[in-house]
């Protein structure tokens, strides 16, 4: 079994500050983003948002198979974060800076251009536990703040990062970028967002891979070729 690189079992509250630990305060951004999703979800009614559409939004149907792509971000971002925050200690830094700037950049244009998208199905033309489970993901998940997708960004950025660790295998990454790719386009199938979203998203993610990754592509684009 692979042994991590960083030996968790001796972290303490008295010793959190040393060096081989640092990389866990980047996890504070996760607080500062929940905070801020509750306020924008409970004190931006849905009347002061500006609806997202386009013509695209009403030729893609419903499909509640694509739920399973859509919750397996979740996952992902757990499995993903995990990983480097054992193994693979830059490559968490990179991620979870990424993440970081991503939320920070969304959150602050959910504050200034409120957005909303009335895509969600009133009925659903099947009954079964896919649509069942997708009833209550709307009502714990309001149709507000949705433009640009953080499930689009935040999987722009995790797939980034696997394309650029050298030790990760070909089946891996292939299966990564496979993967993110259906949790991109699941956003519209299952109605959480629009087509808008998902493209709005994208120089989102270019602005965090500058800001991330500028020397890797910097050695890139020197390199010969």
């Amino acid at each position: 079994m692979k042994k991590p690189v960083v030996d968790y079992r001796k972290l303490r509250l008295s010793n959190i500050r040393a060096p081989e630990y640092s990389h866990l305060f980047l996890l504070l951004g996760w607080v500062g983003y929940f905070l801020l999703y509750f306020l924008t979800e409970n004190f931006i009614p849905p009347e002061r948002c500006y609806p997202v559409h386009c013509r695209l939004d009403d030729l893609i149907p419903f499909n509640e198979f694509f739920l399973i792509f859509y919750v397996s971000w979740y996952v992902l971002i757990v499995i993903s974060l995990g990983y480097f925050l054992l193994y693979d200690v830059q490559s968490f830094k990179s991620l979870q800076t990424y993440i970081i700037i991503t939320q920070a950049v969304a959150m602050t244009i959910y504050i200034l251009l409120p957005s909303r998208q009335d895509l969600r199905p009133e009925t659903f033309s099947r009954d079964n536990f896919l649509t069942r489970l997708m009833a209550f993901i709307y009502t714990v998940d309001t149709s507000t703040g949705v433009c640009p997708s953080l499930h689009v960004a935040y999987s722009l950025g995790i797939a980034s990062t696997w394309l650029k660790k050298k030790d990760a295998s070909r089946a891996v990454k292939v299966f990564i970028t496979v993967l993110v790719f259906f949790i991109c386009i699941s956003v519209a199938f299952v109605k959480q967002h629009s087509v808008v979203d998902i493209f709005a998203a994208i120089p989102v993610g270019i602005l965090a891979e500058f800001l991330v990754f500028r020397n890797y592509w910097r050695q890139k684009l020197a390199a010969p070729a």
